[in-house]
Protein backbone atom coordinates (compact mmCIF):
# COMPACT_ATOMS: atom_id res chain seq x y z
CA UNK A 1 0.00 0.00 0.00
CA UNK A 2 1.44 3.61 -1.03
CA UNK A 3 1.74 6.40 1.61
CA UNK A 4 -0.17 8.91 -0.52
CA UNK A 5 -2.31 9.28 -3.35
CA UNK A 6 -3.57 12.01 -5.07
CA UNK A 7 -5.90 10.76 -7.63
CA UNK A 8 -8.08 12.13 -10.61
CA UNK A 9 -6.13 15.39 -11.05
CA UNK A 10 -4.54 17.29 -14.08
CA UNK A 11 -1.08 16.58 -13.92
CA UNK A 12 1.05 19.45 -15.25
CA UNK A 13 4.72 19.07 -16.98
CA UNK A 14 6.44 21.34 -19.13
CA UNK A 15 5.93 19.56 -22.66
CA UNK A 16 2.16 18.13 -21.54
CA UNK A 17 -0.95 17.96 -19.77
CA UNK A 18 -3.16 14.91 -18.87
CA UNK A 19 -5.35 13.25 -16.71
CA UNK A 20 -3.83 10.64 -13.45
CA UNK A 21 -3.24 9.24 -9.81
CA UNK A 22 0.16 10.20 -8.26
CA UNK A 23 1.27 7.59 -5.82
CA UNK A 24 3.89 8.57 -3.30
CA UNK A 25 5.78 5.83 -1.05
CA UNK A 26 9.15 7.20 0.96
CA UNK A 27 9.20 10.79 -0.14
CA UNK A 28 9.39 9.96 -3.90
CA UNK A 29 6.92 9.57 -6.92
CA UNK A 30 6.52 5.83 -7.60
CA UNK A 31 3.62 5.35 -9.72
CA UNK A 32 1.97 7.75 -12.21
CA UNK A 33 -1.20 5.64 -13.91
CA UNK A 34 -4.78 5.53 -14.22
CA UNK A 35 -5.27 2.80 -12.12
CA UNK A 36 -7.44 3.07 -8.37
CA UNK A 37 -5.01 1.74 -6.14
CA UNK A 38 -5.25 1.85 -2.37
CA UNK A 39 -3.06 3.98 -0.30
CA UNK A 40 -2.68 5.26 3.38
CA UNK A 41 -3.65 8.89 2.69
CA UNK A 42 -5.84 9.50 -0.56
CA UNK A 43 -6.66 12.97 -2.25
CA UNK A 44 -9.73 13.17 -4.84
CA UNK A 45 -8.20 16.41 -6.91
CA UNK A 46 -11.03 16.04 -9.27
CA UNK A 47 -10.88 19.23 -11.73
CA UNK A 48 -7.91 20.51 -10.04
CA UNK A 49 -4.26 20.83 -11.46
CA UNK A 50 -1.12 19.06 -10.17
CA UNK A 51 2.01 20.49 -10.71
CA UNK A 52 5.43 20.43 -9.66
CA UNK A 53 6.88 22.79 -7.04
CA UNK A 54 8.46 25.67 -7.90
CA UNK A 55 11.78 26.67 -7.29
CA UNK A 56 12.82 30.22 -6.16
CA UNK A 57 16.24 30.77 -6.16
CA UNK A 58 16.04 34.57 -5.03
CA UNK A 59 15.27 35.07 -1.59
CA UNK A 60 16.64 37.04 1.19
CA UNK A 61 15.35 35.51 3.97
CA UNK A 62 17.30 38.07 6.21
CA UNK A 63 18.47 35.30 8.98
CA UNK A 64 20.69 35.27 10.70
CA UNK A 65 21.08 39.25 11.31
CA UNK A 66 18.10 41.38 10.41
CA UNK A 67 15.40 39.04 11.53
CA UNK A 68 12.78 41.36 12.35
CA UNK A 69 12.39 42.17 8.89
CA UNK A 70 12.37 38.63 8.30
CA UNK A 71 13.55 34.62 9.31
CA UNK A 72 14.09 31.77 7.98
CA UNK A 73 10.75 30.21 9.43
CA UNK A 74 8.34 33.04 8.38
CA UNK A 75 10.30 32.99 5.14
CA UNK A 76 10.14 29.35 4.08
CA UNK A 77 6.49 29.16 5.23
CA UNK A 78 5.84 31.94 2.91
CA UNK A 79 7.38 30.03 0.31
CA UNK A 80 5.82 27.02 0.60
CA UNK A 81 2.11 28.63 1.45
CA UNK A 82 2.59 30.00 -2.36
CA UNK A 83 3.48 26.67 -4.09
CA UNK A 84 7.12 26.95 -3.61
CA UNK A 85 8.64 24.07 -2.77
CA UNK A 86 12.42 25.13 -2.60
CA UNK A 87 14.17 28.34 -2.16
CA UNK A 88 17.84 29.29 -2.27
CA UNK A 89 18.82 31.50 0.64
CA UNK A 90 20.92 34.41 -0.55
CA UNK A 91 24.04 34.71 1.19
CA UNK A 92 24.29 38.56 2.21
CA UNK A 93 22.99 37.96 6.02
CA UNK A 94 25.03 38.93 9.04
CA UNK A 95 27.54 36.59 9.43
CA UNK A 96 28.09 36.09 5.17
CA UNK A 97 28.49 33.12 3.84
CA UNK A 98 32.47 33.08 2.71
CA UNK A 99 33.34 29.83 3.38
CA UNK A 100 33.03 26.47 3.53
CA UNK A 101 32.50 27.20 7.66
CA UNK A 102 29.77 29.61 7.33
CA UNK A 103 27.70 27.43 5.05
CA UNK A 104 27.52 24.32 7.05
CA UNK A 105 26.94 26.14 9.82
CA UNK A 106 24.28 28.34 8.10
CA UNK A 107 22.65 25.29 7.02
CA UNK A 108 22.44 23.47 10.69
CA UNK A 109 20.98 26.54 12.06
CA UNK A 110 18.25 26.11 9.16
CA UNK A 111 17.31 22.86 9.81
CA UNK A 112 15.18 22.78 12.47
CA UNK A 113 13.49 26.22 10.54
CA UNK A 114 12.86 25.12 7.54
CA UNK A 115 9.21 24.28 6.14
CA UNK A 116 10.51 24.00 2.20
CA UNK A 117 13.85 22.26 0.76
CA UNK A 118 16.48 25.18 1.21
CA UNK A 119 19.97 25.65 -0.71
CA UNK A 120 22.69 27.74 -0.34
CA UNK A 121 24.16 30.49 -1.94
CA UNK A 122 27.71 31.80 -0.92
CA UNK A 123 29.51 35.08 -1.53
CA UNK A 124 32.13 36.18 -3.51
CA UNK A 125 34.22 39.16 -2.06
CA UNK A 126 37.33 39.42 -4.24
CA UNK A 127 40.91 38.55 -2.41
CA UNK A 128 39.00 38.46 0.56
CA UNK A 129 37.61 34.93 -0.07
CA UNK A 130 39.22 34.08 -2.90
CA UNK A 131 41.00 30.86 -2.59
CA UNK A 132 37.52 29.85 -0.15
CA UNK A 133 35.91 29.49 -3.28
CA UNK A 134 36.65 26.01 -4.25
CA UNK A 135 35.85 24.48 -1.01
CA UNK A 136 32.82 26.40 -0.34
CA UNK A 137 31.12 24.93 -3.87
CA UNK A 138 32.68 21.76 -3.27
CA UNK A 139 31.03 21.70 0.50
CA UNK A 140 27.64 22.62 -1.33
CA UNK A 141 26.81 25.85 -1.25
CA UNK A 142 24.31 26.41 -4.31
CA UNK A 143 26.01 28.76 -6.31
CA UNK A 144 27.78 32.07 -5.81
CA UNK A 145 27.10 35.79 -6.07
CA UNK A 146 29.02 38.70 -7.10
CA UNK A 147 27.42 41.96 -5.63
CA UNK A 148 29.06 44.03 -8.64
CA UNK A 149 29.93 47.82 -8.14
CA UNK A 150 28.96 47.09 -4.06
CA UNK A 151 31.58 48.24 -1.49
CA UNK A 152 32.78 46.16 1.46
CA UNK A 153 33.18 47.05 5.52
CA UNK A 154 36.49 46.66 5.97
CA UNK A 155 35.92 45.42 9.47
CA UNK A 156 33.11 43.02 9.29
CA UNK A 157 33.03 42.45 5.60
CA UNK A 158 29.03 43.61 5.40
CA UNK A 159 27.98 44.87 2.29
CA UNK A 160 28.00 48.88 1.35
CA UNK A 161 24.87 49.34 -0.37
CA UNK A 162 25.10 53.09 -0.25
CA UNK A 163 28.82 53.71 -0.98
CA UNK A 164 30.64 56.89 -0.64
CA UNK A 165 34.13 57.30 -1.54
CA UNK A 166 35.21 59.25 1.98
CA UNK A 167 33.87 56.52 3.69
CA UNK A 168 36.51 55.37 6.37
CA UNK A 169 37.32 51.35 6.73
CA UNK A 170 35.41 50.76 3.25
CA UNK A 171 37.15 48.09 0.20
CA UNK A 172 36.40 49.90 -2.64
CA UNK A 173 34.11 48.68 -5.78
CA UNK A 174 36.40 45.60 -7.26
CA UNK A 175 38.37 46.43 -10.43
CA UNK A 176 37.55 44.22 -13.81
CA UNK A 177 40.85 42.88 -12.59
CA UNK A 178 39.57 41.42 -9.34
CA UNK A 179 36.52 40.35 -10.81
CA UNK A 180 38.12 38.53 -13.95
CA UNK A 181 40.05 36.74 -10.82
CA UNK A 182 36.91 36.00 -9.25
CA UNK A 183 35.41 34.61 -13.03
CA UNK A 184 38.64 32.47 -13.63
CA UNK A 185 38.06 31.09 -9.89
CA UNK A 186 34.88 30.06 -10.35
CA UNK A 187 35.01 28.59 -13.98
CA UNK A 188 37.44 25.85 -12.25
CA UNK A 189 34.51 24.88 -9.71
CA UNK A 190 32.20 24.25 -12.59
CA UNK A 191 29.24 26.32 -10.46
CA UNK A 192 27.44 29.81 -11.18
CA UNK A 193 29.14 32.89 -10.49
CA UNK A 194 25.52 35.23 -10.86
CA UNK A 195 25.90 38.83 -10.69
CA UNK A 196 23.85 42.37 -9.70
CA UNK A 197 24.37 43.34 -12.64
CA UNK A 198 24.51 47.49 -11.59
CA UNK A 199 27.47 50.11 -13.48
CA UNK A 200 28.09 51.82 -10.11
CA UNK A 201 30.46 54.23 -11.83
CA UNK A 202 27.18 55.47 -13.95
CA UNK A 203 25.01 55.18 -10.76
CA UNK A 204 26.93 57.58 -8.86
CA UNK A 205 27.66 60.27 -11.49
CA UNK A 206 23.76 60.20 -12.64
CA UNK A 207 22.28 60.17 -8.64
CA UNK A 208 24.65 63.25 -8.19
CA UNK A 209 23.54 64.64 -10.96
CA UNK A 210 20.06 64.10 -9.93
CA UNK A 211 20.98 65.50 -6.50
CA UNK A 212 21.90 68.76 -7.39
CA UNK A 213 18.54 68.85 -9.62
CA UNK A 214 16.01 68.37 -6.85
CA UNK A 215 14.33 65.94 -8.63
CA UNK A 216 12.84 63.42 -6.38
CA UNK A 217 9.70 61.60 -8.16
CA UNK A 218 9.74 57.78 -9.40
CA UNK A 219 11.21 59.11 -13.28
CA UNK A 220 14.56 60.69 -11.37
CA UNK A 221 15.13 57.59 -9.48
CA UNK A 222 15.10 55.60 -12.84
CA UNK A 223 17.39 58.20 -14.33
CA UNK A 224 20.07 57.69 -11.59
CA UNK A 225 19.79 53.65 -12.25
CA UNK A 226 19.15 53.06 -15.84
CA UNK A 227 18.77 50.44 -18.24
CA UNK A 228 22.75 51.35 -19.10
CA UNK A 229 23.96 50.63 -16.08
CA UNK A 230 22.67 46.98 -16.47
CA UNK A 231 23.58 46.73 -19.95
CA UNK A 232 27.01 48.23 -19.26
CA UNK A 233 27.76 45.36 -16.41
CA UNK A 234 25.93 42.03 -18.56
CA UNK A 235 28.59 42.98 -21.29
CA UNK A 236 31.27 43.59 -19.50
CA UNK A 237 30.39 39.85 -17.19
CA UNK A 238 29.70 38.46 -20.59
CA UNK A 239 33.16 38.98 -22.05
CA UNK A 240 35.01 37.92 -18.86
CA UNK A 241 32.84 34.61 -18.66
CA UNK A 242 33.83 33.92 -22.31
CA UNK A 243 37.69 34.36 -21.35
CA UNK A 244 37.46 32.34 -18.54
CA UNK A 245 34.71 29.45 -19.48
CA UNK A 246 33.32 30.80 -16.14
CA UNK A 247 29.18 30.09 -16.11
CA UNK A 248 27.78 33.13 -15.48
CA UNK A 249 23.82 34.01 -14.51
CA UNK A 250 22.22 37.35 -14.51
CA UNK A 251 20.26 38.14 -11.07
CA UNK A 252 16.96 40.17 -11.12
CA UNK A 253 17.14 41.01 -15.40
CA UNK A 254 15.06 44.55 -15.65
CA UNK A 255 15.61 46.16 -18.84
CA UNK A 256 14.98 45.81 -23.12
CA UNK A 257 18.41 46.63 -23.43
CA UNK A 258 19.66 44.48 -20.73
CA UNK A 259 17.99 41.92 -22.76
CA UNK A 260 19.19 42.43 -25.46
CA UNK A 261 22.69 42.00 -23.95
CA UNK A 262 22.24 38.45 -22.61
CA UNK A 263 20.56 37.44 -25.84
CA UNK A 264 23.69 38.97 -27.75
CA UNK A 265 26.06 36.69 -25.18
CA UNK A 266 24.11 33.52 -25.86
CA UNK A 267 24.85 34.28 -29.64
CA UNK A 268 28.30 34.72 -29.20
CA UNK A 269 28.18 31.45 -26.97
CA UNK A 270 29.09 32.61 -23.87
CA UNK A 271 27.73 29.93 -21.24
CA UNK A 272 25.35 32.46 -19.47
CA UNK A 273 21.57 32.42 -17.57
CA UNK A 274 18.98 35.13 -16.43
CA UNK A 275 16.06 35.19 -15.07
CA UNK A 276 13.60 38.26 -14.22
CA UNK A 277 11.51 38.69 -11.50
CA UNK A 278 7.51 38.92 -10.98
CA UNK A 279 7.82 42.84 -9.87
CA UNK A 280 9.56 43.77 -13.35
CA UNK A 281 6.85 41.21 -15.41
CA UNK A 282 3.97 43.07 -13.56
CA UNK A 283 4.82 46.54 -12.80
CA UNK A 284 6.50 49.51 -14.26
CA UNK A 285 6.67 52.93 -13.96
CA UNK A 286 2.98 54.09 -14.52
CA UNK A 287 2.37 52.05 -11.70
CA UNK A 288 3.99 54.24 -9.24
CA UNK A 289 1.80 56.97 -8.83
CA UNK A 290 -1.12 53.92 -7.71
CA UNK A 291 0.98 51.40 -6.08
CA UNK A 292 3.90 53.93 -3.95
CA UNK A 293 6.98 53.77 -2.44
CA UNK A 294 6.57 49.56 -1.81
CA UNK A 295 7.49 49.53 -5.50
CA UNK A 296 10.94 50.49 -5.04
CA UNK A 297 13.15 47.81 -5.52
CA UNK A 298 17.41 47.22 -6.82
CA UNK A 299 17.64 47.10 -9.86
CA UNK A 300 14.53 49.63 -10.38
CA UNK A 301 11.34 48.68 -11.87
CA UNK A 302 11.24 50.93 -14.90
CA UNK A 303 9.26 51.55 -18.26
CA UNK A 304 6.63 49.45 -20.04
CA UNK A 305 8.18 48.96 -22.78
CA UNK A 306 11.35 47.74 -20.55
CA UNK A 307 8.30 45.08 -19.20
CA UNK A 308 7.06 43.65 -22.59
CA UNK A 309 10.44 43.23 -23.29
CA UNK A 310 10.82 40.68 -20.60
CA UNK A 311 8.00 39.18 -21.35
CA UNK A 312 9.16 38.59 -24.34
CA UNK A 313 12.51 37.72 -23.29
CA UNK A 314 10.73 34.95 -21.12
CA UNK A 315 8.55 33.47 -23.66
CA UNK A 316 11.31 33.14 -26.71
CA UNK A 317 14.08 31.75 -23.88
CA UNK A 318 16.44 34.66 -23.84
CA UNK A 319 15.40 34.57 -19.95
CA UNK A 320 15.67 31.08 -18.61
CA UNK A 321 13.27 31.75 -15.47
CA UNK A 322 12.00 33.23 -13.01
CA UNK A 323 12.39 34.02 -9.38
CA UNK A 324 11.45 36.22 -6.76
CA UNK A 325 14.37 38.45 -5.18
CA UNK A 326 12.08 38.00 -2.18
CA UNK A 327 13.73 40.69 0.59
CA UNK A 328 11.39 42.10 3.00
CA UNK A 329 12.10 45.12 5.37
CA UNK A 330 9.99 46.52 8.04
CA UNK A 331 6.88 48.19 7.45
CA UNK A 332 8.05 51.13 8.74
CA UNK A 333 10.78 51.83 6.57
CA UNK A 334 9.08 51.91 3.62
CA UNK A 335 7.18 54.72 4.32
CA UNK A 336 9.40 58.11 3.63
CA UNK A 337 11.30 59.33 0.53
CA UNK A 338 11.70 57.56 -2.11
CA UNK A 339 15.23 58.43 -2.43
CA UNK A 340 16.20 57.36 1.54
CA UNK A 341 13.74 54.08 2.29
CA UNK A 342 15.19 50.80 1.37
CA UNK A 343 14.70 48.38 -1.93
CA UNK A 344 12.84 45.52 -1.45
CA UNK A 345 9.69 43.69 -0.76
CA UNK A 346 7.51 40.26 -0.01
CA UNK A 347 7.51 38.00 -3.17
CA UNK A 348 7.61 34.36 -2.52
CA UNK A 349 4.48 33.99 -1.98
CA UNK A 350 2.82 35.96 -4.56
CA UNK A 351 4.86 34.96 -7.45
CA UNK A 352 2.87 31.53 -8.47
CA UNK A 353 -0.44 33.48 -8.36
CA UNK A 354 0.62 36.36 -10.45
CA UNK A 355 1.66 34.06 -12.91
CA UNK A 356 -1.60 31.15 -12.62
CA UNK A 357 -3.60 34.26 -13.69
CA UNK A 358 -1.97 35.23 -16.75
CA UNK A 359 -2.27 31.45 -17.69
CA UNK A 360 -6.34 32.60 -16.95
CA UNK A 361 -5.99 35.46 -19.30
CA UNK A 362 -4.78 33.09 -21.96
CA UNK A 363 -1.07 35.28 -22.23
CA UNK A 364 0.50 31.69 -21.25
CA UNK A 365 0.02 27.83 -20.77
CA UNK A 366 0.46 25.63 -17.69
CA UNK A 367 3.13 23.85 -18.92
CA UNK A 368 5.08 27.05 -19.69
CA UNK A 369 4.27 28.43 -16.10
CA UNK A 370 6.42 24.34 -15.01
CA UNK A 371 9.31 25.41 -17.43
CA UNK A 372 9.83 28.75 -15.98
CA UNK A 373 9.44 27.83 -12.85
CA UNK A 374 10.10 24.69 -11.78
CA UNK A 375 11.84 22.34 -14.51
CA UNK A 376 14.78 25.42 -15.99
CA UNK A 377 15.96 26.09 -12.52
CA UNK A 378 16.16 22.19 -11.49
CA UNK A 379 18.26 21.84 -14.96
CA UNK A 380 20.02 25.01 -14.43
CA UNK A 381 20.79 24.30 -10.90
CA UNK A 382 21.49 20.56 -10.77
CA UNK A 383 18.82 19.81 -8.68
CA UNK A 384 17.65 15.94 -10.00
CA UNK A 385 15.10 15.37 -7.78
CA UNK A 386 12.91 18.54 -8.58
CA UNK A 387 11.59 20.65 -11.50
CA UNK A 388 8.84 17.87 -12.98
CA UNK A 389 6.28 15.66 -11.65
CA UNK A 390 8.03 12.09 -12.93
CA UNK A 391 8.62 8.79 -11.28
CA UNK A 392 11.46 8.76 -8.80
CA UNK A 393 11.17 12.67 -8.57
CA UNK A 394 10.55 14.01 -5.15
CA UNK A 395 6.79 14.29 -4.33
CA UNK A 396 6.86 17.87 -4.24
CA UNK A 397 3.32 18.58 -5.35
CA UNK A 398 1.18 21.82 -5.82
CA UNK A 399 -2.67 21.56 -5.65
CA UNK A 400 -4.17 24.32 -7.84
CA UNK A 401 -7.60 25.34 -8.41
CA UNK A 402 -7.64 27.07 -11.61
CA UNK A 403 -10.86 28.31 -10.68
CA UNK A 404 -10.39 30.28 -7.73
CA UNK A 405 -10.88 33.88 -7.23
CA UNK A 406 -9.39 35.85 -4.11
CA UNK A 407 -7.60 39.23 -3.87
CA UNK A 408 -3.78 39.48 -2.69
CA UNK A 409 -3.82 40.89 0.42
CA UNK A 410 -0.93 42.43 3.05
CA UNK A 411 -2.66 40.65 5.74
CA UNK A 412 -3.07 37.24 4.12
CA UNK A 413 0.70 36.53 3.57
CA UNK A 414 3.10 34.71 6.03
CA UNK A 415 6.08 36.94 6.09
CA UNK A 416 7.35 38.54 9.40
CA UNK A 417 6.60 42.07 7.51
CA UNK A 418 3.86 41.32 5.07
CA UNK A 419 4.21 44.29 2.08
CA UNK A 420 4.00 43.50 -1.35
CA UNK A 421 3.37 45.93 -4.14
CA UNK A 422 0.70 43.60 -5.65
CA UNK A 423 -1.71 43.89 -2.53
CA UNK A 424 -5.25 44.90 -3.75
CA UNK A 425 -5.04 42.76 -7.04
CA UNK A 426 -7.20 40.17 -8.10
CA UNK A 427 -6.30 36.46 -9.08
CA UNK A 428 -7.79 33.69 -10.65
CA UNK A 429 -6.26 30.64 -10.14
CA UNK A 430 -4.09 29.55 -7.04
CA UNK A 431 -2.36 27.50 -4.95
CA UNK A 432 -4.83 25.14 -2.53
CA UNK A 433 -2.17 22.27 -1.19
CA UNK A 434 1.26 21.77 -0.88
CA UNK A 435 3.10 18.57 -0.60
CA UNK A 436 6.76 18.65 -0.24
CA UNK A 437 8.39 14.86 -0.25
CA UNK A 438 4.60 13.95 -0.20
CA UNK A 439 3.61 15.72 3.23
CA UNK A 440 1.07 18.18 3.33
CA UNK A 441 2.45 21.32 4.90
CA UNK A 442 -0.28 24.08 3.48
CA UNK A 443 -3.69 23.50 3.51
CA UNK A 444 -6.00 26.35 1.93
CA UNK A 445 -3.63 29.17 3.02
CA UNK A 446 -2.86 27.13 6.39
CA UNK A 447 0.02 25.42 7.21
CA UNK A 448 -0.65 22.33 8.55
CA UNK A 449 2.58 20.65 10.00
CA UNK A 450 3.73 22.04 13.66
CA UNK A 451 7.46 21.52 12.65
CA UNK A 452 9.91 22.24 10.00
CA UNK A 453 10.21 19.44 7.62
CA UNK A 454 12.46 21.00 4.80
CA UNK A 455 15.96 19.77 3.85
CA UNK A 456 19.30 21.19 2.46
CA UNK A 457 19.80 20.29 -0.92
CA UNK A 458 23.42 20.40 -1.48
Amino acid sequence: MYDLALKNGFIVNENEIYLGNIYIQDEKIVEISLADKPANEVYDVSGKYLLPGCIDTHCHFRDPGATAKEDFTTGTQAAIAGGVTTVFDMPNTNPSVLNEQDLLQKANYFAPKAFADYGIWGLSLGEINLGDLPRLCEAGASAVKFFWGYAINAKTKALIYNYNPKDEDIIPPLGDGEVYEIFEQMAKTGKIIAIHAENIELIQTLTKRLQQSGKKDYEALIQSRPALAEALTIQTASLLAKATGARLHILHLTSKMGMEAVAQAKANGVNITAETCPQYLFLSAKDYDSVGPMMKVYPVIKHEEDRLALWQGLKNGTIDFIASDHAPHIISEKQGDLFSIPAGMCGVETMLPLMLNEVNNGHITLPFLVKVMAKNVADIYNLPNKGNLEIGKDADIVVVDMNKVDTIENEKLHSKQPLTAFAGRKIKGWPIKTFLRGQLVVDNNKICQDKACGKWIK
